[in-house]
């Protein structure tokens, strides 16, 4: 029980500190607005931050958040590749709409010069067991082609999504990173789908 309490007040911390920087801008958000907001103290939050720097690496959490929310209202009538395509909009849209970009590079950037744990490439997150869980029942389903295994699979796709938005930073955000996404990510999935045999689509 202690350690779901400390879970929950952590991710207070992370949702209200991220939910802020959207808001007024991280510059101009203070450890007491955070603390305001969680509705935590400043104990709790240097109990687990050294101080606002630190929560720049606490995105990918954000992002597995919304993915444990998109979880549990996945459609599992839909296919692996739509699955994937309506799990990479979702997210995408959750980014455009409440996370700048300004922050992103930030992440980004700092994820570059780790010499450490990289919080973007941990398999543990709730990120990669469920795409590794969708991409599996594809395979088994026939769904994806056989010729790569769940691994490598996973492996390109979390690779094509840091690269829609490492380019979406570079770019300095002049186009929509959500329009984008829709008209590509769909190309990209479509080498990953199973190919029907012409002769067994006549028989």
């Amino acid at each position: 029980m202690p350690r779901k309490n400390s879970r929950n007040t952590r991710g207070r911390i992370i949702s209200a500190a991220w939910k802020l920087f959207y808001q007024q801008g991280y510059d101009d958000t203070t450890i007491e607005d955070i603390v305001f907001e969680s509705e935590t103290s400043k104990g709790s939050f240097y109990h687990y931050f050294d101080g606002k720097d630190a929560l720049l690496g606490t995105l990918a959490y954000v992002f597995d958040e919304k993915y444990e929310q998109l979880s549990a209202v996945m459609d599992p009538a839909m296919g692996c590749v739509d699955t994937l395509i309506w799990l990479n909009h979702e997210l995408f849209v959750m980014i455009d709409s409440g996370i700048s970009m300004d922050l992103l590079a930030r992440l980004l950037s700092t994820q570059l010069l780790a010499r450490g744990e990289k919080s973007l490439l941990d398999r543990n997150r709730i990120y990669f067991k469920l795409l590794r869980r969708i991409i599996s029942q594809g395979l088994e389903r026939g769904e994806l082609r056989r010729d790569r295994t769940a691994g490598e699979i996973l492996r390109a796709y979390a690779m094509w999504e840091r690269a829609l938005l490492y380019d979406w930073c570079l770019s300095g955000g002049e186009y929509s990173l959500v329009a984008y996404t829709d008209q590509m990510t769909p190309l990209f999935l479509e080498n990953y789908r199973a190919r029907i045999d012409p002769f067994e689509r006549n028989h």
